[in-house]
């Protein structure tokens, strides 16, 4: 449970991101959600299973902490780049643009998104 809720907040953030693109762009947003959500919520998921083989391979960690959903280092960064870059690669193979200012855009909010709800997390904690 502990990891599910992360990840939940994960992919409604990359919806977000997913729908305020759609609407900037005056484009229908439910009827044509998915088609730009599904490459980024696979680079989402990519992230997911890199920053758990990442954790697993640390030595000096017991099992049970070894992967932390919230880390800002380094679940958060994997999570953000694998998003990016998988959505990025998969929009280019489907056909779907990927202009330089839209890696730019999408960089910058998705970086926002993903790593900084771990950030503020992690801050409101060490209150």
């Amino acid at each position: 449970m502990k990891k599910l809720v992360p990840f939940v907040v994960d992919i409604t953030l990359v919806i977000v991101f997913c729908v305020i693109g759609r609407r900037s762009h005056d484009e229908a947003i439910l009827a044509g959600l998915l088609r730009t959500f599904w490459p980024f919520g696979t680079g989402l998921l990519l992230g997911w299973v890199l920053s758990a083989a990442v954790a697993a391979g640390r030595e000096g960690v017991s099992a049970a902490r070894r992967f932390d959903a919230r880390a800002v280092w380094p679940t958060g960064v994997i999570v953000w780049l694998s998003t990016l870059a998988g959505g990025m690669l998969l929009r280019a193979v489907s056909g779907q643009g990927v202009a330089v200012s839209f890696v730019i855009v999408a960089a910058t909010f998705l970086g926002l998104f993903l790593v900084g709800w771990r950030a503020a997390a992690q801050a409101l904690s060490s209150r």
